[in-house]
């Protein structure tokens, strides 16, 4: 096949892409959840096996943005501090920073396997300002890959997906499917807040962090990207609901499995922790429409809301328990930790505890080492919802598409995304320590097959 992550990137023009529509410079507040998240840029890439003629598509593409940047405002402006020193959005339209640049490669011959050496730096943008950049690159074989990294302070996966989609959907002159709402006050903290010190179990506040010590080696983390087919997560469910088990789910049931690898690990820990990413717009209520005279109450749905509504509980437990529990018992201790997050109390409550922590920024618990013997960690956040098949822009669905994010800490974060090819396999983006990726390809080699440009039909 002769891959390569060694190949040449030329930029061949850079543009700032402002929003069509003129926007009155104002302030957008972060909500209490959006200030949870530190400064981390996040990728996401699609690729195209072929296009119109390369000018043509990104006249296309350029246009497009523009036009979506309109009700997606936020993506062109920037972050400052205000005066408590938090973060805070300036709505000023100062625009994305567009690089249009040439690939001297062939689609089919990207080691999309090893994204640290094909898509990094090459094929995604380093974001340097604002609050979102876009790289459109074309390849010797007429195909194109479109790569953007934003501010995850601003947008989750879910606010991206929205605006991908708006964006695919304008550029084929469509109306926008999902309008996104800011409305802050969704997630205002409750009068008086409510303390409840659960919370300091899954978020710290940084005063409360230990300073860098040498016992804490920085060990590289390293990304791959694998294939699962369906029949395999078809099985790992069926054995986590084995022998009249309560059925769990197809994530649960893949979470479970990799706990099990990563406690394999001979690393000296006693302990691993695994934790997972809960969106909490499904368990957010609405706004009490009936004391709102609106027509429209769509627009104030949390179906619709843009930023960030996460949590990651998560769960610890002894490596040589694990390695010897059933699958079914693993996926149980799961669903016992998550639980609790998935309720609208939850998410209630954690924003009332950002609101009694303000100003002092706070950073999830999973993300830290607090003491000397701390296993490792890793955190998985479903990207079911990953919306390949609809950033059509005009010229066909993507060929591949996944999410990048060498976010830079030392726990391991992994995504499970469907595949384009419909057929029920799962795509999963890895960033993890390299011991554990050893254990992904030895223990789990019958699961997790790397990803090839035969299997994608480059």
């Amino acid at each position: 096949m002769g891959s390569c992550g060694i190949f040449s990137v030329s930029v061949k023009q850079r543009d700032i892409i402002a929003a069509t529509l003129p926007v009155q410079d104002h302030w957008l507040q972060m909500s209490n959840l959006d200030l949870l998240l530190p400064p981390l840029d996040v990728g996401v890439f699609f690729c195209y096996k072929r296009s119109l003629p390369h000018e043509e598509s990104v006249k296309i593409i350029k246009k497009s943005l523009a036009q979506a940047l309109a009700p997606f405002y936020p993506f062109a402006g920037e972050v400052v501090q205000n005066n408590d020193g938090e973060p805070e959005l300036l709505c000023n339209n100062r625009g994305v920073d567009f690089i249009h640049a040439h690939a001297d490669m062939e689609l089919r011959r990207i080691d999309l396997h090893h994204p640290d050496d094909s898509v990094e730096r090459k094929l995604v943008p380093t974001k340097k300002r604002g609050v979102l950049s876009v790289q459109v690159t074309e390849l010797n074989c007429g195909g194109l890959v479109i790569g953007c990294t934003f501010d995850h302070r601003i947008a989750d996966a879910y606010s991206i997906n929205m605006f991908l989609i708006a964006w695919a959907e304008i550029s084929q002159s469509k109306q926008i499917s999902s309008l996104p709402s800011f409305r802050r006050s969704m997630l205002n903290p409750r009068r008086p807040p409510v303390m409840d010190t659960f919370y300091n179990t899954l978020f710290v506040p940084l005063s409360s962090l230990p300073p860098p010590r040498s016992y804490f080696p920085a060990e590289p983390l390293i990304s791959r990207i694998y294939y699962i087919q369906a029949k395999d997560i078809n099985d790992l469910q069926s054995n986590s609901s084995f022998n009249g088990n309560p059925k769990r789910s197809k994530v649960v049931s893949f979470i479970a499995f990799l706990w099990k690898i990563i406690a394999e690990c001979d690393d000296g820990f006693n302990t691993c922790k695994m934790g997972v990413v809960v969106d909490g717009r499904e368990r957010l209520n609405e706004v009490n429409f009936d004391k709102l005279s609106l027509s429209n109450t769509n627009s104030f749905s949390m179906r619709n809301y843009f930023g960030n509504v996460l949590s990651i509980p998560y769960g610890e437990a002894n490596c040589g328990d694990l390695k010897e529990m059933p699958l079914s018992r693993v996926a149980d201790m799961i669903h016992e930790f998550v639980g609790p997050a998935t309720t609208e109390e939850h998410f209630r409550g954690l924003i009332d505890w950002v609101e009694l922590h303000r100003p002092e920024p706070a950073v999830a618990r999973i993300y830290t080492k607090m003491e000397e013997n701390e296993g490792e960690a890793v955190v998985v956040s479903s990207g079911q919802r990953f919306p390949v098949e609809n950033i059509d822009f005009g010229w066909g669905k993507p060929h591949f598409g996944s999410y990048h994010f060498p976010w830079g800490g030392q726990t391991g974060y992994v995504m499970p995304m469907p595949s384009v090819r419909k057929n029920g396999d799962w795509i999963v983006y890895m960033h993890m320590l390299e011991k554990h990726l050893d254990l992904v390809e030895t223990k789990g080699r019958k699961m997790f097959k790397p990803l090839t440009p035969s299997y994608l039909d480059f």
